[in-house]
């Protein structure tokens, strides 16, 4: 029993002697979002993880593309008209503006071998909206 009270006493010190700290929360962003064309379809992205090169206030991107395709599929099978996938590309930034070549993946079905299809899109850098 005293073993137990010891320990609870030993914890309580603890706990009232150690400092107080704040801890502030904030909300950063950075990136492109960006809008295009690719597959007879719209896309709409926010750049990923990638490598970047910048030089002033130009910018190359290559990194993968997290992205909402819409498209109407024509025939007796069809996708949704918003589909999530994942494709890469290149994208430039120069100050706000954003053009980006992304390339995508269709799967292969029963009517069609699957292949990689470009697109082209253009978009606003995200940073230069915190001004």
């Amino acid at each position: 029993m005293k073993i137990v009270v010891l320990v609870s006493l030993f914890f309580l010190f603890l706990e009232t002697t150690q400092a107080q700290q704040i801890e502030k929360i904030g909300f950063s962003y950075g990136g492109a979002i960006v809008m295009g064309y690719v597959d007879n379809g719209a896309y709409i992205n926010f750049t990923g993880p990638g490598i970047k090169t910048k030089k002033g206030n130009s910018e190359v991107l290559i990194s993968v593309l997290p992205t909402l395709r819409f498209k109407n599929d024509k025939g007796a099978t069809k996708n949704t008209f918003i589909t999530p996938t994942l494709g890469f590309g290149i994208t430039y930034t120069y100050k706000a503006f954003v053009v980006q070549l992304p390339f995508y993946y269709n799967g292969k079905t029963s009517t069609s071998n699957g292949k990689w299809n470009a697109g082209v899109g253009i978009g606003i850098n995200l940073k230069t909206l915190k001004k």
